[in-house]
């Protein structure tokens, strides 16, 4: 029967894997199944695996690889010996006549379809063995850009046959268990997109970090899609929560960061270079490659290649410069956080933070400890010391032997979603990738700390720290009847915590937001007039790119929260307005002249007495603002807002009409409005607060220090301060009847019920709704609650059922 050498897109499918390797098989099942979708995909059409294994057959090369591969398994030569001896048989011989002309005639085909007479067309290797659900082979083999006219073309497909045994690739096929000659391989060749003149870069459908199923990632660069993937610049970082996508009139971007983008792939014009690397002006350094329309309609494609495949996909994209369109170049299944245990995880906690050496983007969530191997360029990769963590300035696929003789990675520039960080993962080596310049400031030789611990952002911290790793039994936790919740305040952290049996948020801390991301006091946006030169300069650098400085802080504000709603949602997560004191207020930026000296802050001008005064209202505008968009702009239905230390009930009346006047009226659109129960006024007169409120959330922290009269700050006084105290629970318990008797909801969110079992069992006894508890307590404090639950002949409500949060708040 006659070869098949040549099949377009539009003939292939995922059935296609053996004909034409996964690349190419995904972008014929895209083209094939997801255009009437709208999903946009470039036409091509790929070489095949059979047209490979005639082409060595006919040059006789098939016996020749064979000696070569097993000289280098028996340790006769070295593996770059080896590689090079291998690419070596292959880029010397040429292609037998019908291949030749069977790609000549496609590629006349393809000029025909686009009207140009050479086309530039994008020539990428799809190995037989690649893109499975098991193994990514990101990055192995060769892909060549801007490719145009038949000379070029056939030698860059000569070239991606050759790529087939890169050093990188020999490598990773030793470390995955795949024969080498068992192996054959396909080029796809797509019409290139003129990202060169826009934009372009990858996204997953699934957090990479910490397998959070329900976001989509998006990195973006300036310029072809080459520099991401490589990791050779820092991209800017989008998150969008799926299940909101599907409503057209949201737009559920919870994340988005603007990476430096120092450098950007374009066409070269003239002699025999294709693509040339070239600085970024200020301006697209300054700006986002991608609109937010741009993002959602990204984010809704890779829900749509996600439902198709009916897995998490890691997926490239370009955007056109010329016709402003968005395409979709690649597909291909992620392969580590997939293959994670549904049944337990792993949590590391160091067990001091001294100051850091750098920062940059985690991959992963793990520590490791070991002495630094400075490597400055791949020249050098042969000292590098086994055990030791790779410190240089980027990596790319060839790095893989090392990478894996690594105990961390970390690197000056790249980004999550990089080929680099990608195998990282697939190795299981923690890395901390864009640091800026961790290799000129840690010294070849150095102990170092490398914390993939705290969510978004790793660390680099000197010497060797201690820490712990607990592995959490997910299905060793117990069922409760009493809600069970939990209390985040880091929306960086936030996801690593998806997979406990949570019912909700029960407290969610604004003033971190405000404090590790804004950075700035709310006031100061309102009035900057009233700062110093050297300040406004600093918030005009913070507050850059948005149409009003107070926008940074409302959208900023916004994202957070979403971000810690996303995490349990549709569960309720109960958003709790800014509580800082004034001396905490005074140090965010342009916080003095906003602040009065108080005595004793603890007690003075703080909480719900802020927010209708003038001296605050129109910072409280701004958080209201975000709260607003969080809910009906993102789409997050499921926050609550609670106010805290409401001192009387005229305060309650007056704080709930300024957040009326501000947009957000309880009961409209379901929203419900909670109060901190942590002043005894609140506990005594909870017959009259439960009129104005939906729910309470006792702070027994506060509570404790106003009943007891003890400072909870104070080290003279610790042994008094004690939640268990019979006057303190004589308030809950007050606090928690007043609560039932007026038919709304009363949880709790202080530290005592992780602390103390028999406090928790109290709780239970009295029929507490939720108890509220910091995420590493949470399996301990659920199997004191369930005990508690026993004793007390309560029936548990299984785990597995969903709640709604409307009748579950």
């Amino acid at each position: 029967m006659p070869k098949t050498l040549i099949l377009w897109f539009d003939e292939v499918g995922n059935d296609a894997v053996a004909q034409v390797g996964g690349k190419n098989a995904s972008l014929g099942e895209m083209v094939r199944t997801l255009g009437c979708r709208g999903v946009r995909v470039p036409d091509g059409f790929a070489t095949t695996a059979e047209a490979y294994r005639d082409f060595l057959k006919q040059t006789g090369l098939e016996p020749k690889l064979g000696a070569l591969v097993a000289h280098f398994r028996d340790g006769k030569t070295s593996l770059q010996q080896s590689g090079e001896a291998l690419r070596a048989l292959i880029l010397n011989s040429p292609f037998p006549e019908p291949l030749e002309q069977a790609i000549r005639a496609a590629y006349a085909r393809l000029a025909e379809k686009t009207g140009l007479s050479e086309p530039a067309v994008a020539v990428r290797s799809s190995a037989t063995a690649e893109d499975l659900p098991d193994a990514s082979f990101a990055g192995q083999q060769e892909s060549f850009l801007n490719v145009r006219g038949d000379r070029a073309l056939l030698e860059a497909c000569r070239r991606c046959y050759a790529s087939l045994f890169t050093d990188r690739a020999i490598s990773y096929r030793e470390a995955k268990g795949f024969d080498h000659l068992d192996i054959a391989l396909s080029v796809g060749v797509q019409q290139m997109v003129r990202s060169d003149l826009a934009g372009s870069g990858v996204m997953f459908t699934i957090d990479p970090e910490t397998g959070f199923p329900h976001t989509v990632v998006i990195d973006a660069a300036w310029g072809l899609g080459e520099t991401v993937v490589q990791g050779s610049v820092d991209p800017d970082k989008t998150i969008l929560f799926k299940p909101l996508l599907k409503d057209r009139q949201l737009s559920p971007i919870i994340g988005k960061t603007c990476g430096g983008k120092a450098m950007k792939l374009v066409y070269a014009e003239g002699g025999s270079r294709r693509t040339r690397l070239v600085e970024t002006t200020a301006a697209e350094r300054a700006a986002h490659v991608l609109s937010d329309k741009d993002i959602i309609e990204l984010g809704r494609w890779a829900v749509i290649v996600e439902d198709h495949y009916g897995r998490p996909m890691d997926i490239e994209w370009a955007k056109d410069g010329e016709t402003g369109l968005l395409y979709l170049v690649q597909a291909r299944p992620e392969t580590v956080r997939t293959r994670e245990s549904t049944t337990s995880f792993s949590h590391y906690r160091l067990d001091e933070k001294p100051e850091p050496i750098a920062r940059g983007a985690a991959v992963g969530n793990a520590i490791a400890i070991g002495p630094a191997c400075v490597i400055a360029g791949p020249a050098d990769i042969a000292r590098f010391r086994d055990g030791s963590i790779l410190v240089t300035e980027m990596t790319d696929p060839d790095w893989v032997p090392v990478m894996k003789r690594a105990a961390g990675i970390v690197t000056d520039l790249g980004g999550t979603t990089s080929h680099a960080a990608i195998v990282s993962r697939e190795l299981g080596v923690p890395a901390i990738v864009g640091t800026g310049n961790a290799s000129k400031l840690v010294h070849d030789g150095q102990d170092i700390t490398l914390s993939c611990a705290d969510g978004d952002v790793g660390a680099v911290y000197p010497g060797t720290l201690g820490f712990t790793r607990e592995e959490i039994d997910l299905d060793a936790i117990p069922a409760t009847k009493t809600d069970l919740m939990v209390n985040l305040a880091n929306p960086a952290s936030a996801f690593q915590w998806w997979r406990l049996p949570a019912r909700g948020v029960g407290l969610a801390r604004m003033e971190f937001i405000i404090s590790s991301l804004i950075k700035v006091h709310p006031m100061a946006l309102v009035h900057p007039e009233r700062l110093s030169p050297a300040e406004r300069a600093r918030v005009a650098e913070l507050t850059h790119g948005f149409a009003e400085p107070q926008d940074y802080f409302v959208e900023t504000l916004a994202r957070g929260i979403g971000r810690i709603a996303a995490v349990f949602h549709p569960h309720p997560a109960i958003v709790r307005l800014s509580d800082f004191k004034t001396n905490e207020y005074a140090h965010l930026l342009g916080g003095g002249p906003f602040e009065p000296h108080e005595e004793n802050p603890m007690l003075g001008f703080r909480g719900a007495s802020r927010y209708y005064d003038d001296r605050y209202r129109a910072g409280f505008a701004l958080e209201c603002r975000a709260l607003k968009r969080v809910r009906e702009t993102l789409g997050f239905a499921n926050v609550i807002i609670m106010v805290p230390f409401c001192r009387t009930v005229g305060e309650a009346d007056r704080v709930l009409a300024e957040m009326a006047a501000n947009g957000l009226s309880r009961g409209e659109a379901g929203l419900k409005i909670y109060m901190m129960c942590e002043i005894p006024a609140n506990a005594i007169l909870a017959a009259d607060f439960a009129q104005r409120f939906d729910g309470f959330s006792i702070g027994s922290n506060d509570l404790t220090q106003l009943v007891l009269g003890v400072d909870r700050d104070s080290g003279l006084l610790s042994d008094l301060f004690d939640e268990r105290d019979p006057a303190v629970k004589r308030m809950i318990e007050a606090a928690i009847a007043g609560a039932h008797a007026a038919g709304i909801r009363i949880g709790i969110c202080g530290q005592a019920p992780s602390d103390h079992p028999d406090f928790a069992a109290f709780l239970v006894g009295l029929g507490i709704d939720s108890i509220s508890l910091t995420p590493d307590s949470f399996a301990a404090t659920a199997a004191h609650v369930a005990e508690a639950e026993s004793k007390s002949d309560m029936t548990p409500q299984s785990r597995s059922t969903t709640l709604n949060p409307e009748t579950q708040v």
